[in-house]
């Protein structure tokens, strides 16, 4: 599957915000976005107003380097959040909340999304006591999430753990940090789910 293997720092660049996609460095002035808030480059500091499409694109790409999926996962989210009931931004987000990946991000079992996924493909976590290993599964309220019993010495679990209460976990979130593991009170509502996206403009490019 193709992946992004370049600088990710270079992307929140792009994006002209912080995606967090480094971890810990994110939430430092070591922070890419932090020295230097011009894209990258050769022209980076000569880039003129976008047209109504521009940024109606610019919004997809930043949602899906924000997540880490590809053009054809994040559509499938897309068509899955249309054919619900309410409101299809809403629904878009919500959907990729629910995400396994963004779980334990959100939890603090690791420090990055790519990273979950990483540990959720090793076979780390179990969901209501049932061993997990696929990224994308989406979880339900009331779901608890936890880190296998013999992953629980691993250094970066322990590590990303460590620096949860600089990150903060969302207030639909329960983490028991002793137990190494969290659970899913609710399901947020949108004005819960922080992320810096408009999805009205992404909603606008795919109905076109």
């Amino acid at each position: 599957m193709a992946r992004y293997t370049d600088a990710v720092c270079r992307q929140c660049r792009r994006e002209a915000m912080k995606l967090f996609l480094k971890g810990d460095r994110c939430y430092t002035d070591k922070c890419a976005v932090e020295r230097r808030t011009y894209a990258p480059g050769q022209h980076g500091q000569r880039r003129g107003k976008l047209s109504d499409y521009g940024a109606q694109l610019r919004e997809k790409q930043r949602a899906k380097k924000m997540t880490g999926l590809l053009e054809r996962q994040f559509r499938k989210y897309f068509h899955e959040a249309d054919r619900l009931k309410g409101i299809t931004g809403d629904n878009l987000l919500l959907l990729l909340e629910r995400r396994l990946d963004n779980m334990v991000y959100r939890l603090g079992f690791a420090k990055s999304r790519a990273q979950a996924r990483q540990l959720i493909m090793h076979n780390h976590f179990i969901v209501n006591g049932k061993r997990v290993n696929i990224p994308s599964y989406l979880t339900r309220q009331g779901d608890t999430i936890s880190v296998q019993e013999k992953s629980r010495k691993m250094k970066s679990i322990v590590e990303s753990l460590e620096g949860v209460d600089r990150r903060g976990i969302p207030e639909w979130l329960m983490l028991e940090k002793e137990k190494f593991s969290g659970k899913v009170m609710v399901l947020p509502s949108r004005e819960q789910i922080v992320v810096p996206l408009r999805e009205h403009l992404i909603v606008e490019l795919y109905s076109k």
